[in-house]
C-alpha cells in the first residue's frame, strides 16, 4: 500500500484530497487509468487473487508433514502439541487426498479425537470421530474411537453400537479380536446401568424470554442528524433493540482464537474451512452457515447393510449424513473468499467488510448503481483526512479487481463502481459496530517476601477487559447516536446485537450508546481529539457541549492553600472548556450530568457564584498555581511509579521501589487534586504491587481508595466500577473477607454502563 501510495504523482494525490461525492466518478477513473498501465499494481492484483499460488489455499505435503509431527508428538505423550499439529495439518489439508488408503482429512479427525480423548475432553473427541465419519462411513477405527468416547461418557448404549459396526468393518483378525473384547466389558456395564448421554445441539442458544420490544422513533437532530429516541418512558435494563448483522467480520487478532461466523471462543475441535486455509470455526454448524460445504467426500454406502440390522442402519445413517437444513442461510458470508485466494488474509477488516456488505447487497438484486443507497447509511466522506482519501481510494480498486476475479461481480471495473466502494468504506467507518468479547487476566501471588514468588501460586486479582473481536454492520443498530454520557448499553450474544436502557430514560430523549468505555473515561479535550482522528466530526453530546464538573477535575491540580478544595486548570482544558458550545460563566450553570456529583465535590466549585475559569488560578479562591512546577513534581513523581511497574513484571519487588511508589503517591496528592484520575491510577498500580508481596489488607486498602476516586468521577454505576470491583473482589475472596460477596453483587449492576 505504502509503495502505491508513493507512486501516485501529486496532480494526481491533489485531485483525490479535493474529491466530493460528486467529483468521485472522476478522480476514481483517473486513478484507475494511472494504475491500469502499471505492472506493480497487476503483480499485487495476482498476488492476491491467484489460486495457483495456494497462498491461503490447501497444502497436501504441509498436512502431511505435520501429520507425522503430530504422531510424534502423541507418542512421546506431548498431547497439547500434538493437538495443535493436528488442528493445523486440518487447515491444509485437501477433502479429496489420502494418505496410505485412508482419506487424509478423515484420519486427521480421528488422530485428533485419540489426543481429546487422553485430554479427557470426551464432548469434542466424538464430534471429531462424527465428522471422520461424514466423510468416509467404513473408516473402523473411526467407530472404534467413537465407541470408546460414548463409554468414558457413560452412553454405553450407543458405544455397542459403535464397536459392534467397527467389528464388522475391521478387516484385522487382531483387531477383531481387541473389539470384541471392549464390547464384552461394555455390554456388561449397559445391562447393570441404563445412564443414557443427553444429546445436546452445537451451539444452540437458551435464551430467557423477553417482552416484546419497545417500537423506537426515528428522529432527525439538527446536530446528528438521524438518531432514536424513547416514544414512551423506559425503566432501567429495558430491552430496546434486538437484531442479527447485515454482515460480519472477525478481527485480525483473533482469526486464530475466536470463530469465524459467531465470534465465540474456539474449542479444541475446531474446524477449518473445507476449501482454503484462511478460516476457523467453532463448529460445522458455523462452518456450514458461513459458506462452507458439508464434510460428505465420499457419499458412498458403508457397504456393510448385508450384516446389520435395519436399527444399525438407521443409526450410522442418522450419524454420518449430517443436517442438510444447516446450508440453509441467509447469506453465506464466505463463500466468494473461499477460492484459496489471499486477498481476504491481507485486507484491514473494514475492507474485506466492505467486500461482503458489497457481494449481499448485489446478492439481493438490488440495483447497480444504487447499493449504497440500498444500504441507507450515512458517510462523513468530506471530511476523511487528505491521507485517509488516498488509501480509501487504492484499496476500494484493489478490492474491486479482486471481486471481479473471485465472484464475477456485476460492478464494472470504472470510476463510477469504484467511487461506490469509496462511499461504501466510508460509511462502514461511521456506522460499523465493534463486537466484543469480556476477556479476565490473573495477576498471581502472594509473595512471602519481597521480590520472591511463594511456591503455590494462587489468582488474586482478575483484570477485565474487553477484547474486539468483530465488526458488523447493523443496518438499525447504526440508527442509535452516541454520546460521551450514553444512557442505553450495548452487549452480543454470539453475533446477535442487543440494546437495553441503562438508566431511566423520559419520553422523547435521545436513546444514545457509548462511543467505548476507554473514551468515556477521558476528559473532554482528549475525547474531542480521539473522535475527531477517528471519525472526522466534533462531538456535540451533552457532555462535550456543556461545561461539567467530571471535565474540570479529572486532570486538576491541587489548589495551593493548603484547606482550599478548589480546582486549578491547565491552558489545554481551559482552552477546550471555553469553546464548548453551550459555556457557562457562573459555578450555577455547571451541569453535573449525573446525581452522583457528591456534596464534597461541588465544594470545589465558587460559592460566589462566578466562573473565572483561567489556567494556572484556582476556580474557588483564585490563588495562583505555578502550572511548570506542578508539571515538574508529577514527571518527578511518575519516575517512582514507572519503575515500580517495570518490577512487577519482572516480578523482582524490593522494599526500596514500594517506599519509593509510596512516596510519590505523597507528592502527588500534594500536586494534583483529590480526586484526579491519576492519584486513581497510582492507587490502583500499588494495590497490585501489594498483592504481589502478599501484603493483601494493604492491597485492599489501595484498592478501595481507587475505587472511591473513581466513584466520584464516574458515578457507582459505571463499568469501569465494575473492573475495579472484580479486583477487590478477588483479593478479599483469598482473605476470607465475607465483603466480596457485596462487592461482586455491585459489579453485576456496573457491567452494562459504559
Amino acid at each position: 500500500m505504502e509503495k502505491l501510495k508513493s507512486l501516485v504523482p501529486d496532480s494526481l494525490k491533489r485531485m483525490v484530497v479535493e474529491s466530493t461525492p460528486d467529483s468521485l466518478p472522476l478522480t476514481c477513473s483517473s486513478l484507475l487509468n494511472f494504475f491500469s498501465d502499471m505492472e506493480l499494481f497487476h503483480q499485487m492484483v495476482r498476488d492476491l487473487t491467484d489460486p495457483e499460488r495456494a497462498l491461503c489455499g490447501k497444502n497436501k505435503d504441509a498436512a502431511l508433514e505435520l501429520k507425522q509431527k503430530g504422531n510424534q508428538c502423541f507418542l512421546n505423550e506431548d498431547y497439547g502439541s500434538a493437538l495443535t499439529c493436528y488442528s493445523e495439518a486440518l487447515r491444509l489439508a485437501p477433502v479429496d487426498v489420502d494418505d496410505m488408503d485412508k482419506n487424509l482429512v478423515a484420519a486427521l479427525y480421528v488422530n485428533r479425537a485419540s489426543v481429546l480423548h487422553k485430554l479427557d475432553l470426551l464432548m469434542e473427541g466424538r464430534r471429531d470421530c462424527n465428522r471422520a465419519l461424514q466423510i468416509s462411513q467404513s473408516y473402523a477405527k473411526a467407530w472404534y474411537r467413537r465407541g470408546k468416547m460414548n463409554a468414558s461418557l457413560g452412553n454405553f448404549e450407543d458405544a455397542v453400537h459403535d464397536l459392534n459396526i467397527a467389528k464388522k468393518l475391521e478387516l484385522s483378525f487382531s483387531g477383531q479380536r481387541q473389539i470384541e473384547s471392549e464390547l464384552r466389558i461394555i455390554t456388561d456395564m449397559f445391562e447393570r446401568t441404563e445412564s443414557s448421554l443427553v444429546q445436546h445441539k452445537e451451539n444452540e442458544l437458551d435464551l430467557l424470554d423477553e417482552p416484546d420490544q419497545i417500537k423506537l422513533k426515528c428522529v432527525i437532530t439538527p446536530n446528528k442528524g438521524r438518531g432514536m429516541v424513547a416514544p414512551s418512558d423506559i425503566p432501567p435494563a429495558s430491552l430496546v433493540h434486538a437484531e442479527e448483522p447485515y454482515a460480519l467480520i472477525i478481527s485480525k487478532h483473533c482469526r486464530e482464537t475466536h470463530c469465524h461466523y459467531c465470534l465465540n471462543d474456539l474449542p479444541p475441535d475446531k474446524v477449518s474451512c473445507t476449501s482454503c486455509s484462511i478460516p476457523l470455526y467453532c463448529s460445522q454448524r458455523c462452518q456450514i452457515r458461513a459458506g462452507g460445504q458439508m464434510l460428505r467426500n465420499h457419499p458412498v454406502k458403508h457397504g456393510i447393510q448385508g450384516n446389520i440390522s435395519h436399527n444399525l442402519d438407521t443409526y450410522i445413517s442418522e450419524i454420518t449424513l449430517g443436517n442438510d437444513s444447516e446450508s440453509d442461510v441467509d447469506f453465506p458470508e464466505h463463500k466468494h473468499e473461499c477460492q484459496g485466494v489471499h486477498w481476504p488474509a491481507v485486507f484491514p477488516s473494514e475492507i474485506a467488510l466492505a467486500g461482503r456488505v458489497l457481494i449481499k447487497s448485489l446478492a439481493a438484486r438490488s440495483p447497480v448503481a444504487n447499493f449504497v443507497d440500498m444500504l441507507n447509511l450515512s458517510h462523513n466522506y468530506p471530511q476523511i483526512h487528505p491521507e485517509s482519501k488516498l488509501e480509501l481510494h487504492i484499496y476500494s480498486i484493489i478490492l474491486l479487481y479482486c471481486l471481479q476475479h473471485s465472484s464475477r461481480t456485476e460492478l464494472l471495473l470504472n470510476g463510477a463502481s469504484i467511487a461506490q466502494i469509496v462511499i461504501l468504506i466510508s460509511q462502514i467507518r461511521v456506522n460499523s459496530m465493534t463486537i466484543f468479547r469480556m476477556k479476565s487476566a490473573d495477576v498471581n501471588g502472594p509473595l512471602h517476601q519481597f521480590g520472591k514468588f511463594s511456591h503455590s501460586e494462587v489468582s488474586l486479582t482478575s483484570n477485565v477487559e474487553q477484547v474486539k473481536v468483530g465488526q458488523a454492520i447493523y443496518r438499525v443498530g447504526s440508527l442509535f447516536n452516541h454520546s460521551c454520557q450514553p444512557n442505553i448499553g450495548v452487549y452480543f450474544v454470539s453475533r446477535s446485537l442487543f440494546i437495553r436502557t441503562t438508566e431511566f430514560v423520559a419520553v422523547g430523549c435521545p436513546l444514545e450508546l457509548s462511543y467505548g468505555p476507554q473514551v468515556g473515561q477521558w476528559d473532554c479535550k482528549d475525547r474531542l481529539k480521539f473522535l475527531k482522528d477517528e471519525y472526522s466530526f466534533r462531538c456535540e453530546c451533552r457532555a462535550c457541549a456543556e461545561v461539567n464538573l467530571s471535565d474540570l477535575i479529572l486532570n486538576a491540580f491541587h489548589c495551593v492553600s493548603p484547606n482550599c478544595p478548589g480546582i486549578v486548570l491547565d491552558s489545554c482544558v481551559v482552552n477546550c472548556e471555553k469553546q464548548k458550545t453551550r459555556h457557562v460563566q457562573s459555578a450555577t450553570g455547571i451541569s453535573t450530568l449525573e446525581p452522583y456529583m457528591q456534596v464534597d465535590m461541588l465544594k470545589c466549585l465558587p460559592s460566589n457564584g462566578s466562573l473565572p475559569i483561567d489556567p494556572g488560578y484556582c476556580l474557588k479562591c483564585d490563588s495562583y498555581c505555578d502550572l511548570e512546577s506542578s508539571f515538574a513534581a508529577v514527571n518527578r513523581a511518575w519516575i517512582s511509579i514507572t519503575r515500580l511497574k517495570d518490577t512487577m513484571v519482572s516480578g523482582e519487588i524490593s522494599s526500596t521501589v514500594l517506599t519509593a511508589a509510596l512516596n510519590s503517591l505523597c507528592l502527588l496528592r500534594s500536586t494534583l487534586h483529590a480526586y484526579n484520575k491519576r492519584i486513581s491510577e497510582v492507587e490502583d498500580i500499588l494495590a497490585e504491587a501489594f498483592c504481589l508481596v502478599g501484603e493483601l489488607q494493604l492491597a485492599v486498602d489501595h484498592c478501595k481508595t481507587s475505587i472511591e476516586i473513581l466513584e466520584k468521577l464516574y458515578g457507582p454505576n459505571h463499568i469501569v466500577i465494575g473492573y475495579e470491583l472484580v479486583k477487590l473482589s478477588s483479593i478479599q475472596l483469598s482473605m476470607g473477607d465475607r465483603g466480596a460477596v457485596k462487592n461482586i453483587n455491585r459489579g453485576k449492576l456496573s457491567k452494562l454502563v459504559q
